[in-house]
């Protein structure tokens, strides 16, 4: 009877340890996935859950022996909801190491210079992978553009919270940076200019020249006379004026009208990048007052009115030819 109780429990003790040998060899072995995939976990999804959602993107074989394997090695409770990438031939316990880690998928979202406000929000609101609403109204010239990274998920509310964030900062780090003669008092004026700048020429090597003639203009007593100003004036940031400027546009009484007001408008008319503010912060050091279009993406400067006009009108001359005259 010992015999046969003996023998049965070392048969018990065989097959549990073939149990263990076959459960650590499919936890351990590579997957059946063939390439690569992106999965998104849902925040709170439990132990069960995780392991089917796996299963069902083929990035694992096996859910019972997932959930067993985790439990087995402690972790799992430190499973992480998220957007992740996994490659291809993953056993399940580095499937498991990856959601341990929470080296989440990094998206990213690009804010271009010279948006307006509400042109950035606009962008946020078709990001795909942020949720929610921005949450309130963002204030012209307070986000920096620039490459912005988030995870799937993440909240547009934290988004803008980082864009006005690095607003803040570059303008601190930048301020204490400035020519002393340059006639800005504040980092606000430093603000407002930089966005007229950003709005007149998209050529960076520019930016130090354009900001020169409106610095120069200031000092002067000279009206600044910037179209971008004017546009903004009529759409109040909403975007494109989607025509040309009207001499009617340019008398239009509007706070943001520098054909009609002195000096700066009340506020930015977008959002500057950080060449533009240091680019008014130091400007070019030139006596020029005047800059038109030259037909190439680029402007010609000139420092009297009768040189100016002159390139005015070749202005008009190739403009004309690029639009056969309409308009």
């Amino acid at each position: 009877m010992i015999r046969i109780l003996l023998a049965a429990l070392l048969l018990i003790c065989l097959a549990s340890g073939a149990v263990v040998a076959w459960g650590y060899a499919s936890f351990t072995r590579p997957g059946s996935l063939d390439q690569p995939a992106i999965v998104y976990i849902e925040p709170g999804s439990g132990l069960f859950a995780i392991a089917e959602t796996l299963a069902d993107n083929g990035v694992i074989d096996d859910p019972f022996v997932f959930r067993i394997g985790v439990r087995v090695v402690g972790i799992a409770t430190k499973l992480r909801a998220g957007e992740y990438s996994f490659p291809a031939r993953l056993s399940p316990l580095e499937a498991a190491r990856v959601l341990e880690r929470g080296e989440t998928v990094l998206r990213r979202v690009t804010i271009a210079e010279g948006l307006t406000s509400q042109e950035v929000v606009a962008q946020l609101m078709a990001v795909e992978g942020l949720y929610g609403d921005v949450g309130r109204r963002v204030p012209e010239g307070a986000i920096l553009p620039e490459t912005y990274y988030f995870s799937y998920g993440d909240a547009r509310t934290q988004i803008i919270d980082r864009m006005m964030e690095a607003m803040e900062t570059a303008l601190a780090e930048l301020w204490p940076t400035r020519d002393q003669s340059v006639p800005i008092d504040t980092p606000r004026e430093a603000l407002i200019l930089a966005s007229i700048v950003e709005k007149e020429t998209g050529v960076a090597a520019e930016r130090p020249r354009v900001a020169a003639v409106f610095i120069n203009r200031l000092r002067m007593g000279m009206r600044l006379q910037s179209d971008p100003t004017v546009v903004y004036g009529i759409t109040e940031g909403a975007g494109p004026l989607g025509r040309r400027l009207t001499r009617a546009d340019l008398r239009q009484e509007t706070a943001y009208n520098t054909y009609v007001i002195d000096g700066l408008p009340p506020g930015p008319i977008a959002n500057p990048g950080r060449a533009a503010i240091e680019a008014v912060l130091r400007p070019a050091q030139t006596n020029e007052l005047y800059f038109v279009a030259d037909g190439t993406g680029g402007h010609v400067f000139s420092t009297t009115l009768e040189e100016h006009n002159r390139n005015v009108r070749k202005w008009r001359k190739i403009r004309d030819q690029q639009t056969g005259g309409d308009g």
